[in-house]
């Protein structure tokens, strides 16, 4: 079967959207590790389908590059936000969307030329599971706090981010944790902008991710490092993060990249 598929990204964090109203998808963790492929397929960090929902507007279940189905990603959801304006599924501005996680409300953001601008995702209440947590990687130990903002994170405070080798500690520390953990590293400057780079679970390192900066943030807002709002600087860009009525949230970019057709 040939469907249809828009690619997005938000931060550089990109994926392949497909309506699953329109083109039902039997295999999608199958299909997920081959369109993700960079070499041999569309090239994205994961797949995300776009459904019908009973609780919500819309669903939304997503993929990583593994196959592995993950719980929410943040980026993801303000991509559906822009999809499902822009595409002429709805005519509103605030859309709820289930996910794995629960249900999660989007706001769109139009600038003066009626276009989206930017959307933002009101994530919940983040979760502490715990403070300190010390894990072992190449000899090396590292404490950070364990945060859950709809899927878990181990977030790290280093002096220097741009000095920590990403790409060996990420995937050892990843799997120190029954069921995979996102791992972040942080730095924190002195007019509360946060430099994060991360290891995500299942996709190994990406140039955003939004959960990630929400479980940053979070873990910063609970040292003291910082006031809410903040911004996240990832190496795709930054988002902007608060803390709202004790629920988090996040407002950032969403982009089409491009679109196409391609045997499923």
């Amino acid at each position: 079967m040939e469907i249809e598929f828009t690619k997005m990204e938000g931060l550089g964090n990109d994926y392949i959207y497909v309506d699953a109203s329109r083109f039902p998808v039997e295999h999608p963790s199958d299909l997920s590790k081959r369109l993700s492929d960079r070499h041999f397929g569309v090239g994205a960090d994961g797949l995300v389908l776009i459904g019908r929902s009973r609780v919500a507007d819309f669903s939304m279940r997503m993929y990583n590059a593994d196959g592995s189905e993950g719980l929410m990603c943040g980026n993801a959801a303000r991509c559906i936000g822009r999809y499902v304006y822009e595409k002429g599924l709805t005519d509103k501005r605030i859309i709820d969307l289930e996910t794995a996680s629960g249900v999660r409300r989007l706001q769109v953001h139009l600038g003066c030329d009626g276009k989206v601008e930017s959307v933002s995702v009101g994530m919940g209440s983040y979760r502490i599971l715990q403070r300190e947590l010390t894990l072992e990687a190449a000899g090396r130990s590292f404490t950070g706090m364990y945060v859950d903002v709809g899927n878990p994170h181990f977030v790290v405070f280093v002096p220097d981010v741009m000095a920590v080798d990403v790409r060996t500690y990420g995937p050892l520390l990843e799997k120190q944790v029954q069921g995979g953990v996102n791992v972040e590293f942080a730095s924190v400057s002195r007019d509360s902008r946060i430099r994060m780079r991360v290891w995500e679970r299942g996709s190994g390192i990406t140039l955003a991710c939004g959960t990630g900066a929400c479980a940053t943030a979070a873990a910063a807002f609970e040292h003291g490092l910082c006031q809410s709002p903040c911004h996240v600087l990832m190496d795709g860009g930054a988002l902007e993060i608060s803390v709202l009525d004790g629920a988090i949230h996040q407002r950032g970019p969403a982009v089409t990249v491009f679109e196409g057709r391609i045997e499923a």
